[in-house]
């Protein structure tokens, strides 16, 4: 979807999630079938930054760093937020639909993990967490299991995967700047 057309928040209002393991991100294993990102990168130290880590997680910060486009019904820090991020240009963009199916707002861990919905080209779920360490540290953690959703996604493959590692590389780096 998008491909010289726009899509809107309003037609995934209702859409389904595009694979079955949703929550899956919040889980300790991974669900098998998929492949899998599990990532931690320290990016501050002490309360301050953990503070503007966390707010910068619910204000897509990191995707908005990473080059997307994003427009959103709401709040990441809202479970069934649908957020609909756009790669490339604005008329030729790839547009990538995305539900929050998860949420964890405790004193030392924030962040959300969000879900696939029907035209993404991948099939799955990526999570978002800052967490406050007890030494000070401020982590941020990137969690996923994916797979590519059709036959034309299909034939991009080793195009796509270098993508993921190029987006996952700028969501690491915009929220290091967000934290201090």
């Amino acid at each position: 979807m998008g491909v010289l057309r726009r899509a809107t928040l309003e037609q995934f209002a209702d859409a389904p999630f595009s694979y079955p393991e949703v929550g899956g991100t919040r889980e300790t294993g991974l669900p098998g079938g998929y492949d899998h990102v599990e990532r931690e990168h320290l990016i501050g130290a002490g309360r301050a930054d953990f503070d503007r880590a966390a707010a910068a997680v619910f204000r897509w910060t990191a995707q908005r760093g990473a080059g997307l486009r994003v427009q959103a019904s709401g709040p990441a820090s809202t479970p069934g937020t649908v957020v609909l991020m756009t790669a490339g240009l604005r008329r030729l963009g790839l547009d990538i639909p995305c539900r929050v199916v998860w949420v964890v707002d405790e004193p030392d861990r924030r962040g959300f993990g969000y879900g696939t919905l029907p035209g993404h080209p991948e099939s799955g779920e990526e999570s978002f967490v800052v967490s406050l360490r007890p030494d000070g540290s401020v982590i941020y953690e990137l969690r996923a299991f994916s797979r590519l959703a059709d036959r034309f996604a299909r034939l991009g493959a080793p195009v796509g995967h270098r993508v993921q590692t190029l987006a996952l590389d700028r969501y690491v780096a915009a929220m290091r700047r967000a934290a201090r």
